[in-house]
């Protein structure tokens, strides 16, 4: 079990703290584009920020997870929740910042999750890559979800890909003896920025051709 050192320690707990403010802002603006109330929104925000982290401490065995052991993660959410909920008659407008957010909040969460399997299980590709995407789309499916809405991760553009190549960009450079406070910022470039120009760009996944 690899030991972290308390400035990586701080930087992972600092990153998933504003992973979790990341999406909290895409939870909070799907629930006002749904017409919820205030509650609604931060229970919105709130299950969006915490979920995918709190998923993952449950599957490599932190028990409690972060999100409830540390008031932080609630704190944040909630605030952000607030924040969106007064903010939003001023930047309804810029639909490209929920974009930008939710791209943000997925390279984040992505490396967070990897990094913290790493502390757990070493060099195990598939404990690494299990916890880094599900941790980026756990939030995201139940946000979706929550709001009767087809998960953005099963039809956008290069989103859960997104979130892989990270990983293994994060694993490789592990590999290849990089220093883990420069594979974690690599990583989240790298997702997030993936994600970016997909979006700009279309890119997209093959799919089912139906038969006319």
């Amino acid at each position: 079990m690899p030991e972290l050192s308390l400035s990586i320690q701080t930087l992972i707990y600092a990153l998933d703290l504003f992973g979790t403010m990341a999406f909290a802002v895409t939870g909070a603006f799907k629930a006002i584009e749904h017409k919820a109330d205030i509650v609604g929104i931060i229970i919105l925000a709130t299950i969006t920020g915490v979920a995918g982290g709190t998923l993952r401490d449950i599957i490599i065995g932190k028990f409690p997870p972060n999100s409830l052991s540390d008031p932080w993660y609630v704190v944040i959410t909630a605030s952000t929740g607030v924040v969106i909920f007064f903010l939003y008659p001023k930047i309804q407008k810029h639909w490209n910042l929920f974009l930008k957010f939710d791209a943000l909040g997925l390279g984040v969460f992505t490396i967070i999750g990897a990094t913290f399997a790493y502390h757990v299980f070493g060099m195990n590709f598939l404990a690494i890559a299990l916890a880094g995407m599900l941790t980026a789309v756990g939030g995201g499916i139940l946000r979706d979800v929550f709001v009767n809405e087809v998960p953005i991760v099963f039809v956008k553009e290069l989103y859960a890909s997104a979130s892989f190549v990270g990983v293994l960009a994060f694993y490789i450079l592990l590999s290849l003896g990089a220093e883990l406070h420069v594979v974690t910022i690599a990583g989240i470039a790298i997702t997030t920025i993936l994600r970016l120009v997909a979006m700009k760009y279309n890119w997209n996944l093959p799919k089912v051709r139906e038969k006319i």
